[in-house]
């Protein structure tokens, strides 16, 4: 399975160096001197010619040259991307990781998208409430996005007090919502 890491964002200066809105807790890691990054199939975009006559391409996999911090952004330069042209054509690109190749935390309590997504969702009594689907990002926390059985979905904030329980050799994460959370 395929994680998002990051997406490319508009160009910065006139030698192929990209932002990159970071989509990941380990920036560090995933954008290391070296990195291979896949261009996540279907999320490519139709880019316009970088010169005359001569269409680019978004190649299925990017290698970090070099990367930095700058002004809180993450600003990356891929091997081959080499003007501002090019950099422009990689605008929007998505950039992801095999989940295979992603070790599991050594916190007990910490998960990784991929390891929630798919699991049945469950009240303390065991009645079954939906699916995991995928996971937002939040600004004040992540929200678990359960796919109910009725084909609408619901968003339960992924905190202590509303999941208690996440049981992934069981394949199943334990939600108390409160009265009305899952009405909304």
């Amino acid at each position: 399975m395929l994680l998002v890491v990051g997406r490319i964002g508009k160009p910065h200066g006139v030698r192929g160096e990209v932002t990159v809105e970071v989509r990941t807790d380990e920036p560090e890691t995933r954008f290391a001197p070296g990195s291979v990054l896949t261009t996540e199939p279907g999320a490519r975009p139709a880019n316009p010619a970088p010169g005359p006559g001569v269409p680019y391409q978004v190649p299925d996999r990017l290698t970090v040259e070099s990367a930095r911090w700058h002004q809180g952004r993450l600003l990356v330069v891929f091997e081959g991307v080499l003007d501002r042209e090019v950099a422009e054509a990689l605008r929007n690109t998505l950039l992801a990781v095999d989940s295979a190749g992603i070790a599991p935390p050594e916190d007990p309590e910490e998960f990784h998208d991929h390891q929630l997504v798919g699991l049945a969702v469950v009240t303390p009594a065991g009645e079954h409430l939906g699916e995991v689907a995928r996971i937002e990002h939040a600004p004040a926390s992540e929200l678990l996005v359960v796919r109910r059985p009725e084909g609408r979905t619901a968003l339960i904030p992924f905190v202590r007090a509303i999941v208690p329980e996440v049981d992934l050799a069981g394949g199943r994460v334990v939600v108390d919502p409160p009265g009305g959370l899952l009405d909304l």
